[in-house]
């Protein structure tokens, strides 16, 4: 290649974490109880430092303190929070709790509530004030295994799961979490079944999928969606992932936000949802689950072909 040729030409940079796979020509097999779609809900219990750092916006951000957006988000763990897990409790839903540990020292009843009902913690950062993907290889390790103690040490769960704040990735995140202990990842939106990920230990990282779309930050915020249209979002992506999946197995997740759809004029169309989805549940037309237990079965799986 002369040196007069266009750079675009070339072979373009790759993640070296997974090749390419066409969804329809992968080997087949089922969820428990002979089902092909499992549905997770993950929750978002985050904590935002007051006066400083990033964070979701309702409103125009204003000059520190900007009260207005800080308050908006606090209205989740205060409110929104509760009254989801109360909704959870109706259904007899399980849901992932991805949690800042800051939550341990601002309202530590709120993650006490998610441990009281059996859901899985998974690993969220520190604070989603925070973006980890331009820190330091020493740091970043350093936070990984800091929440992971923490939650082993306030809630005695050995978490096995990690989303990053902001899907925020240095390019040793995914090698870090396995060295680290992690055994799955939430950060990649790329796929409708579980992947496994190349690392650089050689160990497995599992990536779960995780939404970009059915999930209420992009949708709501982002695009100024109403709170009914991404409940008819939910339903419509289940529907006809629960057809799809008659013929391999899927997984839909559901990322949620409590200062979003705990808002009740919001969540009132999130119970039509997923009592939608609680009614295929009580049919066995599905498995209702968290992303662990998906990482449990497909690891399984994996050792058997």
């Amino acid at each position: 290649m002369s040196s007069s040729t266009p750079m675009f030409l070339g072979k373009l940079t790759d993640h070296g974490r997974f090749p390419y796979s066409a969804i329809h020509r992968r080997p087949t097999y089922r969820w428990p109880n002979q089902t092909g779609l499992a549905v997770y809900l993950a929750l978002n219990l985050e904590h935002f430092a007051f006066g400083e750092g990033a964070g979701a916006m309702i409103g125009p951000a204003s000059p520190q303190p900007d009260v207005l957006n800080f308050s908006w988000r606090e209205y989740g763990n205060r409110v929104g929070a509760w009254r989801c897990l109360d909704l959870f409790d109706q259904l007899q839903l399980p849901s992932a709790a991805l949690i800042n540990t800051a939550l341990y020292d601002h309202c530590p009843e709120l993650i006490q509530a998610c441990v009281d009902r059996g859901d899985e913690l998974v690993g969220h950062g520190h604070s989603n004030a925070e973006r980890q993907g331009g820190w330091s290889e020493a740091d970043e390790t350093g936070l990984l295994k800091m929440c992971k103690h923490r939650i082993q040490q306030e809630s005695g769960q050995a978490t096995s799961g990690w989303l990053s704040p902001w899907i925020s990735e240095s390019k040793l995140t995914p090698d870090l979490l396995a060295e680290t202990g992690y055994a799955y990842t939430l950060n990649w939106c790329h796929d409708d079944q579980p992947v496994p990920m190349q690392t650089r230990s050689g160990q497995t990282l599992w990536s779960v999928p995780y939404p970009q779309e059915i999930n209420d930050i992009p949708m709501i915020v982002a695009r100024q969606m109403d709170g009914k249209d991404f409940a008819q979002m939910i339903v419509d992506q289940f529907d006809e992932m629960l057809e799809q999946s008659q013929h391999q197995p899927l997984v839909m997740g559901i990322a949620l936000h409590p200062y979003i759809v705990g808002q009740p004029y919001r969540l009132r169309h999130l119970r039509r949802a997923l009592q939608h989805i609680a009614q295929a549940r009580d049919k066995n037309l599905i498995w209702v689950t968290t992303p662990k237990h998906i990482v449990e079965h497909v690891s399984h799986h994996a050792g058997q072909t």
